[in-house]
């Protein structure tokens, strides 16, 4: 027996937001797609999705890699 999802134009809006995130769009550049006056209203259609961890997670080991840590401070 197969489970069938429910759809509604809400969830077809919030993984359109979604996907646009994951591309690279700018959440102001959705904030104006969507239409949304403040840009908390927009940030609600983003959560931490696997792509988009993964992601950070690159941007930030290769920003971190550009650091020489040692005892004591940076260099």
């Amino acid at each position: 027996m197969r489970h069938q999802k429910k759809i509604s134009p809400h969830s077809l809006r919030h993984s359109y937001a979604t996907h646009l995130i994951e591309a690279g769009v700018s959440l102001q550049d959705v904030q104006h797609i969507l239409g949304h006056h403040s840009i908390l209203t927009t940030n609600r259609y983003t959560h931490l999705t696997t792509q988009t961890e993964a992601l950070a997670t690159q941007r930030i080991d290769a920003l971190m890699g550009r650091f020489n840590l040692g005892w004591g401070a940076a260099k």
